[in-house]
């Protein structure tokens, strides 16, 4: 990802507070329920693992700390491009000794081959530039025979008209305008998923269609 680029990114979300989904968790009923269905979905396909996980584009950790709960990880890592949310996150889970976080880039994964027993992202590749590379440094840093769980937008008609409300009309959504720059319709993440060389374990819709989820293995 090319500086130029990591800027547009950081433009796009700057209007994203640093706590945004524990805030959301709090104060909003409709993204309380949104998400307690996403940790419920992803709870089912997450492992156990005696090592360490990655959570990339994890915000201000809320959906990492479910990761670490069900995974027993003995420690996870977090990167997101904005350095607001990690400065949050770092203070709000620092008692939690087994949760680190950093600022990263998804698309230039700073570690080594082989290293993480498993790698999460939670809506996050709709936001980046070039999916197919951010899937293929995802896949690098899983150690053989360690899976991924990637969740996305499906883009169904449904999805598309309930995020058009939301953008336009509800209180808070302004803050997402202009930042999904990549669609997932036509089950292209399980198609593009296979394409790095993923092997498909769990392939499913929710949320009436609106919300698609895989497991991915690397052999």
């Amino acid at each position: 990802m090319s500086k130029t680029s990591r800027r547009i990114a950081l433009d796009l979300h700057e209007g994203v507070p640093p706590n945004w989904y524990w805030e959301s968790l709090r104060v909003d009923p409709l993204q309380k329920y949104w998400h307690k269905r996403r940790f419920e979905e992803v709870r089912r396909l997450i492992e156990p693992v005696d090592g360490v996980v990655l959570d990339v584009g994890c915000a201000d950790g809320i959906f990492s700390k479910v990761i670490l709960d069900k995974s027993r990880a003995k420690k996870l890592i977090g990167i997101e491009i904005l350095k607001p949310s990690v400065s949050w996150a770092k203070s709000h889970w620092k008692k939690i000794g087994r949760m680190e976080f950093r600022v990263g880039d998804a698309h230039e994964l700073k570690f080594p081959a082989n290293f993480f027993d498993a790698v999460f992202c939670m809506e996050v590749l709709e936001h980046v530039y070039d999916p197919k590379k951010v899937l293929t440094e995802l896949k690098r840093v899983i150690k053989p025979g360690g899976y991924g769980v990637f969740l996305v937008p499906s883009d169904s008609f449904l999805f598309l008209a309930i995020w058009w409300i939301w953008l336009h009309f509800y209180p808070r959504g302004w803050v997402w305008r202009d930042t999904h720059i990549q669609t997932y319709r036509k089950n292209y993440l399980p198609r593009l998923c296979k394409t790095v060389g993923f092997v498909i374990e769990k392939d499913k819709k929710f949320n009436l269609g609106m919300l698609h989820v895989v497991r991915v293995r690397k052999v």
